[in-house]
């Protein structure tokens, strides 16, 4: 597989009266490692960039990067647009080309300076054909806006990504862990609770206390907030990905699995507590 694009890593290939519309630059506190792994990432752009995009198609992804047809969201969910994105390693630089949509040949180039080991300069220009100085440059603002709100977006996850890694994906079964009386505990739902380095959620989905890992296996997306559909199922917030939390398999076929799921045991007493079997 290869991109469509020609000359990939060269700008502006196809000769098009293109203006530079607009830069934007800012510190991430993320590694160079975490962000090209967010690049190579298209799977994320409909569920993290809910506000941005409904859906996002591949159709291709190799080391060169991917191509995939995305749409809109919002008043904007019918625009279609073919979207290449291609990383040029050596430069430390990737191009993300609008090949077809509302307004082609566009061209956004992405430059990465590392800076410290979690922090990284990012350096972004925006090039767009066919439009006079004006239009070009209200174009530039918009895209200015839409792209601060989308690394606010991707920071907080690299970071969170991040911080996960360093905790270590791999810790042995924590000890019980007392949650007090049953009424208490019901009336504090839904929550979530630490043990033994392992963050666990606890809901009450029809009636019945549930526990399940807060930490999506495929990334290590935060599921604190997530709530169960009425098929007991819950959804990432990074990338969709489905789980039945109480068994804790994976619900969309993909074969993951949040990891053990703690029992909830409830005494004579009603003192409830998480043990893990």
């Amino acid at each position: 597989m290869a991109p469509l694009q020609r000359s990939p890593t060269s700008k502006n290939p196809n000769g098009l009266p293109m203006r530079l519309a607009a830069t934007y630059s800012r510190d991430i506190s993320a590694s160079p490692a975490r962000i090209w792994e967010n690049v190579r990432d298209w799977e994320h752009l409909p569920w993290l960039h809910a506000e941005s995009f409904s859906s996002c198609k591949i159709e291709e992804a190799a080391d060169w990067g991917w191509r995939a047809v995305t749409y809109g969201a919002g008043a904007a969910a019918a625009q279609r647009s073919v979207v290449e994105l291609v990383i040029d390693l050596p430069r430390s630089r990737y191009v993300s080309r609008t090949l077809d949509g509302p307004l082609p040949g566009v061209e956004i180039w992405t430059a990465l300076t590392p800076i410290e080991p979690h922090r990284t300069r990012v350096d972004v220009e925006f090039h767009l054909p066919h439009l006079s100085g004006a239009q070009a440059g209200k174009a530039g603002a918009s895209l200015v806006r839409l792209y601060t709100r989308l690394w606010d977006e991707d920071e907080a996850m690299m970071i969170d990504r991040q911080a996960s890694l360093d905790a270590g994906r791999h810790v042995p079964p924590p000890a019980p862990v007392q949650l007090g009386d049953l009424n208490a505990l019901r009336a504090s739902l839904p929550l979530t609770v630490e043990a033994g380095g392992i963050r666990v959620r606890i809901v009450d989905h029809g009636g019945a206390l549930r526990a399940y890992p807060a930490r999506c296996p495929h990334l290590l997306a935060p599921l604190d907030r997530t709530v169960p559909d009425a098929q007991g199922c819950i959804t990432c917030p990074w990338h969709g990905y489905r789980f039945d939390i109480t068994s804790g398999l994976s619900a969309d076929g993909r074969g993951l699995t949040l990891g053990p799921i703690p029992a909830i045991d409830i005494d004579s007493s009603d003192r409830v507590s998480l043990v893990w079997r």
